[in-house]
């Protein structure tokens, strides 16, 4: 795949921006680490998510799949999402954990632009490199096809 400069990615710096602005709402008593993430979709909006933690650490909800799950229940869609930018105020960039990396490859494009930034540094990005041959609906459907098989079968 052909590396995409962050020149090449619209509204790069404003993405960015916004995404260190999402940061601020983080809320993060237990760890300190404070995530904020920005999407921006075909039709301009930005969409911003921040990491919010919870006392049952499962049921903590990271910065990127509260902007992505924000996204999709405004209606939007794969298709619709053209860049995300994911930030924190680290010495190394940071990036997203299995879980959110999971969420992002069945409901991300695969070349769909990924800017990281620690406010130094800003790295682009996508769901693909970042996970290679990931799990995804058509790992069920193989499955769900053989079961069904077997149904009719038994």
């Amino acid at each position: 795949m052909e590396q995409i400069k962050m020149e090449q990615i619209k509204d790069a710096k404003t993405l960015i921006e916004k995404a260190f602005e999402a940061r601020e709402n983080a809320y993060a008593p237990y760890s300190g680490f404070q995530v904020g993430t920005c999407i921006r979709t075909r039709d301009g909006q930005y969409i911003l998510g921040a990491n919010i933690e919870n006392a049952a650490y499962g049921s903590t909800n990271c910065a990127e799949r509260s902007a992505v799950f924000s996204a999709y229940s405004r209606g939007y869609r794969r298709e619709e999402i053209e860049a995300l930018a994911i930030v924190t105020k680290t010495e190394k960039i940071t990036t997203p954990c299995g879980a959110c990396r999971q969420v992002l490859s069945e409901l991300l494009k695969g070349d769909t632009p990924i800017l990281l930034s620690n406010g130094t540094k800003t790295v682009v990005t996508n769901i693909s490199e970042l996970m290679p041959d990931s799990f995804g609906s058509e790992d069920l459907e193989e499955t769900n096809s053989k079961a069904a098989n077997l149904e009719r079968e038994g």
